[in-house]
């Protein structure tokens, strides 16, 4: 049986910690975050304790924590819960800054821990498929990807002014997809170009950030991927790619909450896509959880790093600098 406690009591904590009180092998002991209310009513519900950063930190029972709290707390907890010998899973990203991300890394190979991020997109039942019948060779050799990723609402703008821009909040999940669909094989980024406006809401301008964005990056083999996201889509969460290879495409599209398909004489209609991430990813939430106790139990390598995360950073801050300059940047 291995202990772990929760850091965050919000919305994603709340469902990485449902998660983990209903897995086999693992006890959920702790919940922690600055508002007691929502820690309480979080613990109380899954039978877990309320506790403090510090005493998860000193409980030599727990054997790992899951860091689910606002980003700007990341690199601190990952280096503490390091430093106090605990496996680690973190929500994206790692941190903000590079060199701050960069230092996390280091934190956690000098302590010898295992150090998970949660891009939960890999771990998603279709897309997962795709990357495996991609590596099977079923079309040949990957040359381009094209990933439409499109919000059906904007967050609070108070949560966009600490976000560190849509490139690195919400874009980052694209970034990591690009790396592992076309990349897997060693390729990296060469060249990133993006363009971005705001369309949606003039608040998200006035706040120093965008809302709708397309993205160019060729890797240094001359692949091509094509990004496009924005923060509304008023028929719901569009999560979509197609990769093409030189010997056919494969092609993930939406999910929706059901699969009926109407037809009568004024057209053909069916639902439209999950409402948001919390649907559409449910089950990309709960494996990604079991792999990451399933690779402490086996000693295997997680699927996303920190590694992951520092190089999916990198793209997101370049992205930033292109669209602000106008430029292309250059790996």
């Amino acid at each position: 049986m291995k202990n772990v406690a929760v850091f965050g009591a919000g919305r994603i904590g709340r469902i990485h910690s449902s998660n983990l009180a209903a897995l086999g092998g693992v006890k959920l002991k702790y919940v922690s975050d600055p508002v007691p209310a929502a820690a309480a009513e979080l613990a109380h519900k899954l039978g877990a304790e309320v506790a403090s950063i510090e005493t998860v930190l000193a409980d030599q029972s727990v054997d790992a924590v899951a860091i689910c709290s606002s980003t700007d707390t990341h690199s601190d907890l990952i280096t503490r819960a390091a430093a106090a010998g605990k496996h680690i899973f973190c929500e994206k990203p790692v941190d903000l800054s590079v060199t701050r991300a960069i230092a996390c890394a280091e934190a956690v190979k000098a302590a010898g821990v295992s150090c998970m991020i949660g891009f939960q997109r890999r771990f998603d039942p279709t897309f997962n498929d795709a990357s495996r019948r991609l590596q099977a060779g079923e079309i040949g050799n990957p040359e381009m990807l094209i990933i439409t990723s499109r919000d059906p609402g904007a967050p609070p703008v108070d949560y966009i002014k600490a976000s560190g821009g849509i490139f690195r909040d919400m874009l980052i999940h694209d970034f990591d997809v690009f790396r592992w669909i076309l990349c897997a094989d060693g390729d990296e980024a060469e060249s990133i170009s993006a363009s971005a406006s705001v369309l949606t809401d003039p608040a998200i301008k006035a706040a120093g950030d965008y809302d709708s964005t397309a993205v160019t990056i060729r890797t240094r083999k001359g692949r091509l991927c094509q990004i496009n996201t924005t923060r509304r889509a008023a028929y719901g969460y569009d999560q979509r790619f197609e990769v093409l290879g030189s010997g056919g495409l494969l092609q993930c599209g939406n999910h929706t909450p059901t699969e009926v398909v109407q037809w009568n004489a004024n057209g053909i209609t069916s639902d439209k896509p999950e409402a948001f991430f919390l649907q559409r990813y449910a089950a990309a939430y709960r494996l990604e959880i079991e792999h990451f106790f399933a690779c402490l139990q086996s000693g295997a390598a997680f699927k996303t790093t920190v590694a992951d995360g520092v190089a999916a950073l990198k793209l997101a801050d370049a992205a930033t600098q292109s669209a602000n300059t106008g430029l292309t940047v250059q790996f």
